[in-house]
Parts: C-alpha cells; sequence; structure tokens
C-alpha cells in the first residue's frame, strides 16, 4: 500500500535501514520539511539524487526510485532556525509518484511503496560474510584503522543488520552504495558487498576504510 512521505534529496548520502546517520538541515525548504515532519510522524524519506544532476541540487533534480525512509531519532533547533537531526533508517521504498508542490508547501512529496528485506539464500550467507570481513581487514589496515573490537562486533550482528552496516559506514561511492541499496535481498547485498570491497583491495589506492562504531 502507497503512502505519502517527504523526500529529502541528497548527492552524497544513501540511508540503510537499521542505521544512522547525522544530518544538518540549512535549506528553507528542508526547514520546512523538518518542522513539519517533528509535528508528525518525524519521517523522512532520504533519496539519492542521480549522479549526471548532482549539480542541479538547487532544482528537484531526477531522483533513484529505491529509497530508504528514516525516523528522527534526535534533533536539535539552531538559534537562526537551522536543524542538526540524527535519522535511523526504518524501511526502503520505491518512489510511485510525485505530489505537486500545494499552497505554502516548499519541499518534495512522493508516494511510496515499502520495500521488504528478504534473507535470500541464507546458505550462502556464512560465506559472503567471511569474504565481505577479510577484504574489510585488507582496506582497514591500509588506512591504518583497524579496530579488532570493531570486527568483534560485526560478526555478532544478524546477516541483515551485518550487511547494512557495514554498507552504511564504508567509503564507497553514492552510486556504489546506491547498488547495495536496491539489493532484491539481504543476501544479494551481501554478495554485491563482497565484490565491491574485494575490488577496492585489489585496487592500489583502494577505498577510504569503513568506520565502525
Amino acid at each position: 500500500m502507497a503512502r505519502r512521505i517527504p523526500i529529502f534529496p541528497l548527492s552524497n548520502v544513501v540511508l540503510f535501514p537499521g542505521c544512522l546517520v547525522p544530518l544538518h538541515v540549512f535549506e528553507d525548504r528542508y526547514r520546512q520539511m523538518t518542522a513539519a515532519a517533528l509535528e508528525g510522524e518525524r519521517t523522512i524519506g532520504m533519496t539519492t539524487v542521480r549522479p549526471d544532476h548532482a549539480d542541479d541540487m538547487a532544482g528537484d533534480p531526477p531522483l533513484f526510485d529505491v529509497g530508504c525512509a528514516g525516523v528522527i531519532e534526535r534533533h536539535e533547533l539552531l538559534p537562526d532556525g537551522r536543524y542538526n537531526l540524527l535519522l535511523r533508517g526504518t524501511k526502503r521504498f520505491r518512489i510511485e509518484n510525485e505530489i505537486p508542490l500545494r499552497g505554502e508547501r516548499l519541499y518534495r512529496v512522493a508516494e511510496v511503496t515499502d520495500l521488504e528485506e528478504p534473507p535470500g539464500a541464507v546458505e550462502r550467507n556464512a560465506a559472503l560474510r567471511s569474504g565481505v570481513l577479510q577484504h574489510l581487514r585488507t582496506l582497514a589496515q591500509r588506512g591504518g584503522t583497524l579496530d579488532e573490537s570493531a570486527f568483534t562486533r560485526l560478526e555478532q550482528l544478524e546477516d541483515g543488520e551485518f550487511a547494512n552496516t557495514i554498507s552504511q559506514a564504508v567509503g564507497l561511492s553514492p552510486e556504489e552504495k546506491q547498488g547495495l541499496l536496491e539489493a532484491h535481498d539481504i543476501a544479494q547485498r551481501l554478495d554485491t558487498l563482497e565484490g565491491l570491497l574485494a575490488f577496492h583491495a585489489a585496487t592500489p589506492s583502494g577505498a577510504p576504510p569503513a568506520t565502525v562504531h
């Protein structure tokens, strides 16, 4: 069943279910969006702008169809009207259509359909997790950020939380993270993540290491 949520498009942030992201809200339209969300269900739909339109952020650039809803866990209203937010991802969604601007509303609103996160081929997940951790270790050692306690915490997570936490934390491009978000199920996300990390681990420069707390 479709529902309506406010849309917050960014060119460099991809949110995953269960993960936290800090946001600084300064544009008038997104201040208005934040105030409305705080008065209602505290929900914002995070979406990624298509890379060839990243320079059009002042307008209404085209978006990827799949995003992730987030609930405002904490907020700080600054004296000049800006906000600092801490958003926790809840559910992935697919944009069905956008609602035209009406009245005094400045921000985008879309009708979305929630997407489930099935586990997929769980029998493969253990091997994929092992590969993900191996490549993540290589990148962390290269960046000088190896933290064994963080790896211990990751190993204790269930498959979905494991895949989403690393997808959120690792320094991949927004396009790569968008591909992970669009994975049909958790097994596919792990498979894609393992392939991306293997590629970056085999590249001399590699990807920026993950920051896992």
